[in-house]
């Protein structure tokens, strides 16, 4: 993990340049669609803070994280709130989020540690809160352009979350990567619901 967050850290301006002009709207709108208005929110991952400042702007009271310091800093100045510095690992949080929003974030944890980590995220939502979360699509697991990835489909998703009790897949959808060039790539895109 901490080769990846280091990478983000030296990164970190090429990551912002290459995300935050995204338009990513059609997912964001299916998530806001599941919070109640005025609801709390926790951008778990939130890389250059392009979705926090979504949230806010929609009337939401946002929390977000980063593990990368770099991040933190430009996603605080964009954002105008503070991100706290914090690894996915050290959500301690219980019965506090009407929603997560873990846009790919989590994918950066081994499949054990997806485990110990969607169980946290669990424990941090209110009743019948949900979750969305990401990852590349496909079976791979390692080190991929100096960043570690855990790659996922419909089914070996649900093999992980047989591990967790509360949490069901209330969607998964498809889509192909938004930015300029990269539309080859394969994304599984998940609502959780917390029941």
């Amino acid at each position: 993990m901490n080769k990846t967050i280091d990478y983000y850290n030296e990164n970190a301006g090429n990551f912002i340049d290459s995300t935050r002009a995204v338009d990513f709207s059609d997912n964001q709108k299916r998530f806001m669609d599941l919070i109640p208005k005025d609801g709390t929110i926790l951008d778990f991952g939130c890389g250059s803070g392009r979705d926090t400042k979504c949230f806010l702007e929609n009337g939401y009271q946002v929390e977000a994280i980063d593990g990368s310091e770099e991040l933190c800093k430009a996603a605080s100045e964009y954002t105008g709130i503070t991100v706290k510095h914090m690894l996915f690992q050290d959500l301690k949080e219980h019965n506090k989020y009407d929603g997560i929003w873990a846009c790919s974030s989590i994918l950066h944890l081994g499949s054990d540690e997806l485990i110990v980590v969607l169980q946290k995220m669990a424990d941090a939502l209110k009743d019948n809160g949900v979750i969305y979360t990401s990852f590349k699509y496909g079976d791979f697991e390692g080190e991929r352009n100096g960043r570690f990835f855990t790659d996922l489909t419909e089914e070996s998703f649900e093999d992980i979350l047989l591990n967790i009790d509360d949490l069901v897949t209330e969607k998964s959808w498809i889509t192909s990567d938004v930015r300029p060039g990269r539309g080859e790539e394969k994304w599984l895109n998940l609502i959780l619901r917390k029941i």
